[in-house]
């Protein structure tokens, strides 16, 4: 799978409305047959800013996303909310889905 980690910095004055501002295309994305996940969280350090972790099935998958028509309307519309270009992480790693954290095991509970 593509696995990918973005970092947007967003202007103050637009970042509690960020996920409404960024929601389409958050649908759009999800909706891809490709997309593993999507998943966007605010930093505890910084309000303004956001980690996007997103995976999609291949390159294949990952090409289709960045060929996408809301992809290219994300490109026309997003930046005008962004402080700086965001930062990026992205590998092809080996797997499908997440694998568990064994130094951190939570025995059954019950």
């Amino acid at each position: 799978m593509i696995f990918i980690t973005a970092k947007f910095r967003v202007l103050p004055e637009h970042a509690q409305a960020w996920p409404e501002i960024s929601g389409s295309f958050t649908e759009a994305t999800r909706a891809e047959p490709g997309c593993l996940w999507f998943d966007w969280s605010r930093s505890l350090d910084d309000p303004n800013e956001y980690v996007l972790v997103e995976a999609f099935r291949d390159g294949d998958a990952g090409g289709a996303h960045v060929q996408s028509e809301h992809f290219r309307a994300a490109q026309r519309e997003l930046p005008q909310y962004l402080a700086e270009t965001p930062r990026i992480v992205s590998q092809t790693v080996d797997q499908d889905d997440w694998s568990r954290l064994g130094e951190m095991e939570v025995p059954p509970r019950g």
